[in-house]
């Protein structure tokens, strides 16, 4: 009974509302196991689109951008309508700050910028902006981001100032003695009590499958899997450029702690290889059946997850379509909530060769640090 509410909030929740207002992968592992080239063709979901900007640094050929909803490729239309504007400091304002008040005053010439479908959603959502009142940063909207507003307040109830030094740690064990001194403060009652309501997971994108994989595989489930991977994240991995994390905590990146597509050295680029991604509102299926080509890279996040648990057939047709517009050699990349590749069927597996000796090491250095496990396959 939970098990099915929780599905049904997840479906309801993905098919109506915007979910990522920010990538929630580290695109610098990504592009170190992508090793992309001037030849290279991407197919990539889209999410928030941070990290298809990034991947557009590394010069590829061509990205094909691909989400199921419009939501989100409408987020990446403004980040690249805002790019193609060639105003730095409006990006930054609204990407960066996540919102000014004169937000609306730089929306209106943007907007002969953005696609039909792109305008109608910001249009209503463009509020999503404006930094005043209780959600003072667009961060901290959309269904994640109502989330990461929630689950703050929670935990940082009274303790912002310790979580701002951790934020500001200058070394390892710095970091390690602010999160000591925090950690206790992280997991109340009222944090536990949310890690514990049917479907509170799918606000942050977390499928039923996903939680059922973390249940299985994490001793102690799912309140002890935050727990140790936030242990992990914080007292591991350095902190100063971790804006993953950082705006979650404070509603803001900082101007050197910042997703690559929002530092000033990188506009130019961006700007001038724009034509480089095509935005498609569809599945992987669709998007492969009305395109097909030789891929040379995808970028499936972790939405396999999910196909493997609550769609079967939908999973290995999506496997068919992908193999049938690859090459050998052909790389893609995707992360799970579960620690292997149980998951898929062996007729995937098959075909593909995986380097673990690489994606291992890569994934203990995830800036993000809620994955399970990463995965690189070259098609055999």
């Amino acid at each position: 009974m939970v098990t099915g509410l929780q599905q049904k909030l997840f479906t309801l929740i993905h098919h109506n509302h915007l979910i990522y207002n920010t990538c929630w992968e580290d695109p610098r592992i990504d592009r170190e196991l992508l090793q992309l080239t001037p030849e290279s063709t991407v197919v990539a979901i889209t999410s928030a689109g941070c990290n298809v900007l990034d991947y557009l640094l590394d010069g590829p050929a061509a990205i094909q951008a691909v989400d199921v909803n419009f939501r989100q490729n409408a987020v990446l239309a403004m980040k690249m309508a805002l790019l193609d504007a060639g105003d730095h400091q409006a990006l930054f304002a609204l990407f960066g700050q996540g919102g000014v008040p004169d937000y609306r005053d730089l929306y209106a010439p943007l907007r002969p910028f953005l696609p039909a479908w792109a305008q109608r959603f910001w249009d209503e959502k463009i509020v999503y902006f404006n930094p005043k009142g209780v959600r003072r940063s667009f961060y901290w909207r959309g269904a994640a981001g109502d989330f990461a507003w929630v689950f703050k307040r929670l935990m940082l109830n009274g303790k912002k100032s310790l979580a701002l030094a951790l934020l500001e740690a200058g070394s390892l064990a710095e970091q390690k003695h602010c999160y000591d001194r925090l950690e206790p403060h992280l997991f109340n009652r009222g944090v536990n009590w949310l890690l514990r309501q049917p479907g509170a997971m799918a606000f942050i994108g977390v499928p039923t499958p996903q939680m059922r994989l973390i249940e299985n595989h994490h001793p102690g489930g799912l309140g002890c899997y935050v727990q140790d991977k936030l242990r992990q994240v914080f007292t591991t991995r350095p902190i100063q450029d971790n804006y993953f994390w950082r705006v979650y905590l404070t509603g803001s990146y900082a101007p050197g702690c910042c997703p690559s597509y929002l530092l000033p050295g990188n506009f130019s680029f961006l700007r001038q290889n724009l034509p480089r991604i095509k935005v498609h509102t569809s599945t992987v299926t669709e998007f492969l059946q009305t395109n097909p080509g030789v891929y040379s890279h995808f970028v499936l996040l972790d939405h396999l997850d999910w196909l493997a648990w609550h769609d079967t057939e939908a999973l290995l047709e999506e496997w068919r379509q992908i193999f049938r517009n690859s090459r050998k050699g052909t790389r893609i990349l995707f992360r799970s909530a579960g620690p292997d590749l149980s998951f898929l069927p062996e007729a995937v597996t098959a075909r593909l060769r995986f380097s673990p000796e690489l994606t291992q090491p890569l994934h203990q250095r995830d800036r993000v640090g809620t994955y399970g496990s990463l995965h690189l396959g070259e098609v055999l």
